[in-house]
């Protein structure tokens, strides 16, 4: 089996178009008690979910680069979705966080005039710090009434929000991988994302570096003791797994890699994270990420889900999280020997920076909260014609492999059948005469 990325290997057919069925699953965090919040207590939230959905990623635009060594595309990402796997409908409503208004106040909280006018308007138009919306508007977008009001001073100024609008049927940017023609290790590693060969957002060179692969493959022969890399578009980061246990899928055998507490530490714990303090020096605990320079400065921190591995005080500050490793780690198993993904599951947690806000009285007396919006589970098993096709290569190296041991075990036998006959050959012949 031919490891690189080029036209008619098995390894580029799956890479172009992976045959494993992905699936997209949200869960949303309802809140219950908007009222109390507002007045200082602590928020209660409810977990509602699955909202599952189908994911078609292709690879399309795809174009090998210098002499083969390397190869530009996009990752098409298209999301259908699953009634049949899901909690309810689209149409279910879910009340979170007023993202646009929180996002709308935090950056005009130093400019007193225009605030008062922004206060004045949300206060008549009768929004306020929460809103109720539908699980698909959340998702992929509603037009905004203060977005809409701020537009007509600011024309290019989109008025839709949404969670993950404009990224149904459309790419996370143009990548350049390299093929693994020159070197094994570098199959399907990230050379440049948008143009790039690193990031600027963050405040280090180390944190800006763009390293790895996307996280959908991995180069073949992989050792227990390696660090694998991966760049993920939607942390704005690369960061990496280290291996945990050896585990079976559909009899295949996997190494399964996590992601190690430390990727997610705060600069005390790993020096190598200061850089992803924005700004300089304003640092977030243990487990959580400002990723608001990358997300057009909406104040929002990504996390694992149900801030699993984060520091105990963003559990205790809202009421509702229960992080369990099980259902909250991003982990991937994968084949050592292909380098090929039999299951993974990436989870990721969106979360709003919540502040009162005195210009704002639509902040009311809240407390500083890290506010858990919703939580993806975006997951992949091998689908059964893979792995089918995955045994057969790993039987035949097996094969392979075995052939010297195969060989003497087939010198004994054979030996032993030599002996065999040579001893039979020995027996005396009684012949007629001497029986008389």
């Amino acid at each position: 089996m031919e490891i690189v990325l080029k036209n008619g290997t098995e390894a580029f057919k799956a890479w172009e178009n992976p045959p494993a069925p992905i699936y997209m699953q949200f869960y949303f965090f309802n809140v219950t008690n908007p009222l109390e919040v507002l007045e200082g207590d602590r928020p209660a939230v409810i977990e509602i979910g699955p909202y599952t959905y189908r994911e078609y990623r292709p690879m399309e635009q795809v174009d090998f680069q210098e002499n083969g060594t390397k190869v530009a595309a996009v990752n098409i990402k298209t999301y259908i979705f699953q009634r049949n796997m899901s909690r309810g409908p689209e149409s279910d409503l879910i009340r979170t966080v007023n993202i646009p208004v929180m996002t709308v106040m935090e950056q005009f909280k130093d400019h007193s005039i225009i605030a008062n006018l922004i206060s004045a308007y949300i206060k008549s138009s009768g929004e306020g710090l929460f809103t109720t919306r539908t699980v698909g508007e959340l998702l992929w977008g509603y037009k905004d009434g203060l977005l809409t009001a701020l537009k007509a001073f600011k024309p290019d100024l989109d008025d839709v929000f949404g969670l993950f609008y404009k990224s149904n049927a459309s790419s996370d940017g143009d990548y350049v991988f390299f093929t693994g023609q020159q070197n094994h290790q570098d199959f399907a590693r990230v050379d440049t994302w948008n143009g790039d060969s690193k990031m600027n957002w963050w405040t280090s060179d180390e944190c800006n570096m763009i390293n790895g692969t996307n996280g959908a493959s991995f180069h073949p022969v992989v050792s227990k003791n390696e660090t694998l890399y991966m760049f993920s578009s939607d942390l704005c980061r690369s960061l990496y797994v280290l291996y945990e246990e050896e585990v079976t899928v559909k009899g295949i055998p996997g190494y399964r890699f996590i992601p190690p507490s430390e990727v997610f530490a705060n600069k005390t714990l790993n020096p190598a994270n200061a850089g992803f303090c924005v700004p300089a020096e304003n640092c977030l605990g243990s487990g959580v990420l400002n990723v608001s320079p990358c997300k057009q400065g909406a104040p929002i921190i990504m996390s694992s889900p149900h801030f699993y591995q984060a520091d105990e005080r963003y559990v205790q500050d809202v009421f509702g999280m229960r992080p369990q490793k099980e259902e909250h780690q991003t982990m991937i198993d994968i084949n050592p020997l292909t380098g090929i993904i039999v299951r993974a599951a990436k989870r990721l947690q969106i979360n709003v920076n919540v502040e009162k806000i005195p210009v704002f009285e639509q902040t009311g007396n809240v407390r500083t909260v890290i506010f858990p919006v919703v939580y993806l589970n975006e997951s992949v098993v091998i689908d059964d014609s893979s792995a089918r096709k995955l045994q057969k290569i790993l039987a035949q190296r097996d094969v392979v492999v075995n052939i010297p041991f195969m060989l003497i075990g087939l010198g004994i036998i054979l030996g032993g059948v030599f002996m065999f006959l040579m001893c039979r050959q020995k027996v005396p012949v009684v012949s007629v005469r001497d029986r008389r």
